[in-house]
């Protein structure tokens, strides 16, 4: 097989090789128990299986990371999805008394998906992406990233693309796991600026004075808005377009007959979209004092409405809600599902996260003179431990092991955090 091939009827082949050899049970136990903040916290915790034909297993619970890794090894899912942490183990919430079974904890979740973009994407449509509308997700995660920590004081948010059209966020800080629905309510309507479905002409609504968050995703939006919307999407280079973004303006402002016929006439002898945008600001400018009420900020709203991210508030909301995993693998493209680093985040590319097969057949590879010399000292030592050495280094060996690097590094960031918690407490206790 090729490595950039994918082909779909192979996964329940690859898929057993994959969470024998590369899925990073590590560090994903060391994630989810979060240091053993609590008795029972990660065993507490709900996953989701869907299996071969769209069987769907909910209520899967472990006692550790050697019991979960013997049912994933067993069960071999297509997708796996992180539930909230119970009020008892999941896997027995039939047996508890009604009432009693409730959900407790979890990381406030984003989910960002392409196919909400899709009334102002003019190069894909539905599950297709490409490098232009992806643009998108990058303006999505640095104006959240923004908000979340600077407007609301979180620390460790884990970003993971979702493996085909969109990403997604996990802030794992422990005030935000402990959020209220209210308290997740909150954070996701303040986050909130594009509403409306598809009979709603407007979706953004801007007020006087702006708040500075709104001031804050401007800036992000203006940096991405030439070379995304109106040179990427030519959002003002044809008349179907065009005429979209006018019709969008026309309806908001109080345009006189003369004004309108003036624009049209610069419309048709000027064709370049960054200078007819140019003009349509120009005109919003001028029209600023005059204005109603509402309209003084039409441009605004109009670069907001192409641009910022549009969130499944649901998804947010809800404790008990599930998430895709991240290291989960898509079934329809084959990629993992893997966490997207913020240094890099105007490079990444979604097309070049390693697929399953292409990490598969890494695995194939022959190993080079200095590995060779490691398995044959790991034939004499304890079987077990050999075996987990050489699963840790079989990642390694594939495309997956710089994200597996990632992952790791914003463990050891949480995990220095609670360390500096621990010590900023003991400090506190001895000053009484």
């Amino acid at each position: 097989m090729s490595s950039c091939d994918y082909d779909s009827s192979c996964l329940p082949d690859l898929l057993p090789l994959y969470y024998r050899r590369l899925f990073p049970f590590s560090q994903y136990y060391r994630w989810l128990s979060y240091g053993g903040v609590t008795k029972n916290y990660f065993q507490n915790r709900e996953f989701s299986f869907t299996l071969k034909d769209d069987i769907y297993v909910r209520y899967q619970s472990f006692s550790n990371q050697s019991e979960l890794e013997k049912e994933m090894q067993k069960m071999n899912p297509y997708k796996i999805d992180i539930g909230a942490v119970y009020s008892h183990r999941p896997s027995q919430h039939n047996t508890v008394k009604s009432g009693t079974f409730q959900a407790l904890e979890k990381e406030l979740v984003f989910d960002i998906d392409m196919t909400d973009y899709d009334d102002v994407r003019t190069c894909c449509s539905a599950a297709d992406i490409c490098s232009s509308c992806w643009t998108l997700m990058t303006i999505a995660v640095r104006i959240l990233d923004r908000a979340l920590r600077e407007d609301f004081g979180f620390q460790h948010l884990l970003w993971v693309y979702s493996g085909r059209r969109g990403i997604h966020c996990w802030v794992c800080d422990e005030a935000a796991r402990k959020l209220s629905v209210a308290g997740r309510s909150a954070v996701a309507e303040y986050l909130s600026l594009v509403k409306g479905g598809e009979e709603t002409l407007k979706k953004v609504q801007l007020s006087d004075p702006l708040h500075p968050f709104i001031r804050e995703s401007l800036a992000v939006v203006e940096h991405y808005f030439i070379q995304y919307a109106l040179m990427g999407q030519d959002i003002l280079g044809n008349s179907k377009t065009t005429d979209k973004v006018l019709n969008l303006w026309y309806s908001l402002t109080m345009l006189v007959l003369h004004v309108r016929e003036d624009l049209q006439s610069f419309f048709q002898s000027e064709k370049n979209p960054v200078k007819r945008w140019k003009k349509i600001s120009g005109l919003v400018q001028q029209q600023r004092v005059t204005s109603r009420k509402g309209c003084q900020y039409i441009d605004k709203e109009i670069m907001l409405q192409y641009c910022y991210p549009r969130l499944d508030v649901n998804v947010s909301k809800g404790v008990n809600h599930l998430l895709k995993s991240p290291f989960s693998v898509h079934p329809k493209t084959g990629r993992i599902s893997v966490p997207i680093d913020l240094e890099e985040l105007d490079k990444f590319d979604p097309f070049a996260v390693p697929t399953i097969s292409l990490i598969c057949e890494e695995l194939d590879k022959p190993r080079t003179g200095e590995e060779e010399e490691v398995v044959e000292e790991e034939k004499k030592e304890n079987e077990i431990e050999a075996a987990e050495r050489r699963k840790i280094r079989d990642y390694k060996r594939t495309s997956l092991a710089k994200y597996v690097k990632l992952f790791d590094r914003f463990l050891d960031g949480m995990a220095r955090a609670r360390k500096g918690e621990i010590l900023r407490k003991s400090d506190l206790q001895k000053e009484f």
